[in-house]
């Protein structure tokens, strides 16, 4: 298996996109971090990963929270050979109808909350001289989405922030990649379908060629690849798993 006896630990991972990606790197063998403000919800997450795998409450806005639960992995662990930044938030709003509140959150979770984990995670990845890192930020990231001004604008920060520390880390061993998916069917997701906004969804979904939403599992399997050797010679890049809504 592909990632057999080495450690990933995921944030998000109780739900959507991090769950998938949990249970992926689970059944290729990996120990996995199951990271989430949601506790119960990573409990639940690991007992169906099994492996070993470790639910670790973590909220992403609070440093002190990440950097105790990072140090709890790899107390645990022994260390962290793959870190994927998937926690995530957003609510579609006119951006003039949002308010700081809103900025706030966006950004607490979407943004600060990747720089918190990476801060956090990179020093045991540069002693161990190795690593990978996968940001999951967004298409929206990409070329902006009407109804999330704010929400764009953090996952286009990921992705800029993504390739400085390629640059930077890259003499240690450890490679830095993105992946933005499009619409994808989560809970979130769903979330934003009962509050209203069924008429925007149905109208990316019509403008993207493959016509429909993507899986949690599709995007999981690109966060896979660029974690494993068969990306070793790839760093600073964004894969879209997006149907072809944007395309570089």
């Amino acid at each position: 298996m592909e990632f057999q006896d080495r450690v990933a630990l995921v944030t998000g991972a109780a739900s959507g996109i991090g769950r998938a990606i949990a249970l992926a790197f689970a059944a290729q063998g990996a120990r996995v971090a199951v990271c989430d403000v949601n506790a119960a919800g990573a409990e639940a997450v690991a007992a169906e990963a099994g492996g070993g795998a470790l639910a670790v409450p973590m909220d992403v806005t609070d440093t002190g929270s990440v950097r105790g639960g990072v140090e709890r992995v790899v107390e645990a662990c022994g260390g962290i050979d793959v870190l994927v930044n998937a926690a995530g938030w957003d609510r579609i709003t006119p951006f003039v109808k949002t308010d700081e509140t809103h900025w706030d959150k966006v950004i607490g979770i979407n943004y600060r909350g990747v720089l918190a984990v990476t801060h956090a995670v990179l020093p045991h990845l540069i002693e161990r001289g190795a690593g990978a890192i996968v940001n999951v930020a967004s298409e929206a990231g990409r070329s902006g989405s009407s109804g999330e001004a704010v929400y764009s604008g953090t996952k286009g920060a990921v992705i800029a922030f993504s390739k400085a520390v390629a640059r930077e880390v890259a003499r240690y061993g450890i490679r830095v990649n993105v992946v933005a998916p499009g619409l994808t069917d989560t809970p979130l997701l769903q979330g934003m379908i009962a509050a209203g906004n069924e008429k925007l969804i149905d109208a990316i979904v019509a403008a993207t060629p493959l016509r429909r939403l993507a899986r949690p599992e599709e995007v999981a399997e690109a966060v896979l690849f660029l974690a494993s050797e068969r990306a070793s010679f790839t760093t600073g890049e964004t894969l879209s798993v997006g149907g072809g809504l944007v395309m570089a």
